[in-house]
């Protein structure tokens, strides 16, 4: 799947359930995001709450921020690093993260990273509008 493929579904995804909670305060939706919660109320969200499963291993995970406003993307490549094209890297090269380098291709790999995922951070960040947050994600 490409990268645009999942962020337009995602952002389509958020926006159905931004629609159900839009009598809610800009707190309770964000606390309806909370992990446990999104098990529970929306199993179609993530692939993994079927398994309930987290994609981090962090104790008060919210899912508001699934996907990260500093990752970026381009499906067709930023540029070629030593024979290799660089698809996706984070924007604030955050200490967590890494990348996946294949032989022909450099992706970003965000698994140990867990910025987007604290409260904290999502009400610094907070819009209703999820493609709004996350506007400088893709290129172009």
């Amino acid at each position: 799947m490409r990268y645009i493929d999942w962020f337009e579904a995602h952002g389509k995804k958020h926006a159905k359930i931004m629609e159900k909670l839009k009598d809610k305060s800009d707190d309770e939706v964000i606390e309806y995001f909370r992990f446990e919660n999104m098990v529970k109320n929306e199993p179609n969200f993530c692939p993994l709450y079927e398994k309930n499963k987290k994609c981090h291993e962090y104790e008060e995970l919210n899912c508001y921020l699934c996907a990260c406003p500093n990752f970026r993307f381009d499906d067709n490549g930023f540029e070629i690093k030593e024979d290799k094209t660089l698809f996706s890297y984070c924007d604030i090269d955050s200490k967590d993260g890494s990348q996946f380098i294949g032989d022909t291709y450099i992706h970003q790999n965000c698994a140990g990273c867990i910025v987007p995922h604290r409260e904290k951070y999502i009400k610094k960040n907070f819009s209703r509008d999820w493609f709004f947050i996350m506007k400088n994600v893709k290129k172009g």
